[in-house]
């Protein structure tokens, strides 16, 4: 859930100031990398510093600020979490570390450009959403020279942050009358809308944007498909890409969970006896909030996650898969990729449940009637700690992701990752190679895998493709759920495979099952 390249950082002598960008409220310079001619601003103030009486409600526009602001150092990530139960800390493998704080809503941008920074016109636009499971991670460990290299300068790119933890994912019936609910989600929609604003003083056309994000951020391009039921205006994307879809239970607003996780928060700052729990919240001091974060996702099923968004009753109307089985989706077309072992990372392999109770352990609304079904279901597939692997990989990541297909008939595109070991943010590197190489540092493949996703955000279908490479034709989903393997041979280094192959039968029964009981597990 945590795969974080480097941070941005030029070579002095290849580095220039860029023009001025004048977004009214706030002027903005950047730098110039001459040697690829491309143009970086970080660290882009979208919304106003969510704090004080802002802290827990909706974003709002920034205030004007005058003179030119220097956009040349990565901005503090938003206040970070812990997953449940791990074992280590897993925060503490970023290669470039920038300080947490809740004044976050900040956006960085990338474009292709001339020498001097002058930008290119009406190019595609593509906004990344990072993962991290809603608890951590940051725009800056995405590279967005790395698309614009794979799109042979042909996308504008802009990497985005928002709210994480309770910090933006703080629900209850009190955020509803005095708040907002998903307040990270709707940072989100409002930086996107930031896009369809500005983009085009970047060089960009608010008309071809696409939103993809990895882990959580797909989660989040998902939230983004069901939002308003369907029925965002203005249209902010029309293309959607998600990397290992995440869909974890998303309970409504007021339901015992939600209340739970909220009254926990009000004792651990010492709230409980205030006359307005929520004036309380609003007053307490940053870092014993983001102590409490961290403890509650902590304290969480191992693997599993607590502050993830809810069904608010207006930006998400209902639970995404029934929006899904209605058709009520925002976009025009769908690229999705799951990893071939999703669940691996997120399941304690020092411990071995069996699958029905571990069914009931991820899932706390299931009885024993679904926890039969679940051991029946994946009784044949290997081990007990196999089982567990493949019961959470399914059903948080690789089912919903063809829940989601479905809802784009005709305009949809399914492929797999499986460099081994085919874990769980393994694909990431392979996205943003300019850094640290991939495992499989073969060009062929890496031309192949990154340049399906640019093909696809220039021009809605990777066989549309920026360069010759070795993917084969690739059909869309609904035609006999045809998918796309990224593999390679077993030898060592290993050769690419890029191939076509049919949809296993058996995981489609295991998924109609999940997508049964959506009711009970959230989804």
């Amino acid at each position: 859930m945590f795969p974080l390249g480097l941070l941005l950082a030029l070579p002095f002598a290849l580095a220039q100031s860029s023009p001025v960008i004048d977004l009214g409220y706030a002027q903005y310079q950047g730098t110039v990398d001459t040697a690829t001619n491309t143009t970086i601003l970080l660290g882009i103030r979208y919304a106003a510093a969510p704090l004080g009486d802002l802290r827990f409600r909706a974003p709002q526009p920034p205030v004007d600020v005058a003179g030119v602001q220097q956009a040349t150092v990565a901005p503090n990530e938003c206040m970070q979490a812990s997953t449940g139960a791990s074992t280590t800390n897993p925060l503490d493998s970023r290669a470039v570390q920038v300080s947490p704080s809740e004044d976050c809503l900040f956006v960085n941008v990338y474009y292709p450009s001339d020498a001097a920074g002058t930008p290119l016109k009406d190019l595609p636009t593509l906004v990344w959403i990072h993962g991290g499971g809603y608890i951590a991670g940051q725009a800056s460990s995405a590279n967005g020279e790395d698309i614009i290299k794979q799109s042979n300068h042909n996308v504008v790119v802009v990497t985005i942050q928002y709210r994480l933890g309770i910090f933006g994912f703080l629900a209850g019936s009190a955020l509803k009358n005095d708040g907002a609910l998903n307040a990270g989600l709707l940072d989100q929609d409002f930086a996107l809308r930031w896009v369809n604003q500005h983009i085009t003083k970047f060089g960009g056309d608010p008309s071809k944007v696409t939103i993809w994000g990895e882990s959580a951020g797909a989660g989040s391009v998902l939230q983004h498909v069901v939002a308003n039921g369907g029925k965002t205006e203005p249209q902010l994307f029309r293309g959607a890409i998600t990397s290992s879809t995440f869909l974890p239970s998303q309970y409504p607003f007021d339901d015992p969970i939600s209340e739970f996780i909220f009254s926990e928060v009000v004792s651990g700052v010492n709230c409980t006896s205030a006359s307005d729990a929520l004036t309380c919240l609003r007053a307490a001091d940053g870092s014993l909030l983001g102590t409490v974060n961290n403890n509650i996702n902590l304290g969480g099923f191992f693997g599993t996650f607590s502050t993830v968004p809810v069904i608010d009753g207006e930006f998400i109307t209902q639970r995404p898969t029934l929006s899904f089985l209605e058709g009520k989706v925002n976009g025009e077309a769908l690229l999705s990729v799951t990893n071939t072992f999703e669940g691996t990372v997120f399941v304690n392999q020092k411990v071995d449940v069996e699958a029905g109770p571990y069914s009931l352990e991820l899932f706390p609304k299931f009885t024993s009637t679904q926890a039969d079904t679940v051991a029946t279901l994946y009784g044949g597939l290997g081990t007990d700690l196999f089982q567990a692997d493949a019961i959470q990989g399914e059903s948080i990541f690789i089912c919903p992701t063809y829940y989601m297909l479905h809802a784009f008939p005709g305009k949809s595109f399914k492929g797999e990752f499986a460099i081994p070991p085919g874990l769980h943010g393994n694909d990431v590197a392979y996205y943003f190679p300019g850094g640290v190489a991939p495992p499989f540092n073969n060009t062929d493949f890496i031309n192949a895998f990154a340049q399906s996703f640019t093909s696809f955000i220039i021009n809605l279908d990777p066989n549309d493709k920026v360069s010759n490479t070795i993917t084969p034709s690739w059909n869309e989903y609904v035609l006999g759920n045809t998918e796309m393997l990224f593999n390679k041979t077993n030898a060592t280094p290993g050769l690419p495979v890029v191939q076509p192959f049919g949809t296993s039968a058996a995981l489609l029964e295991r998924c109609q099952f999940w997508n049964s009981v959506g009711n009970l597990t959230g989804q």
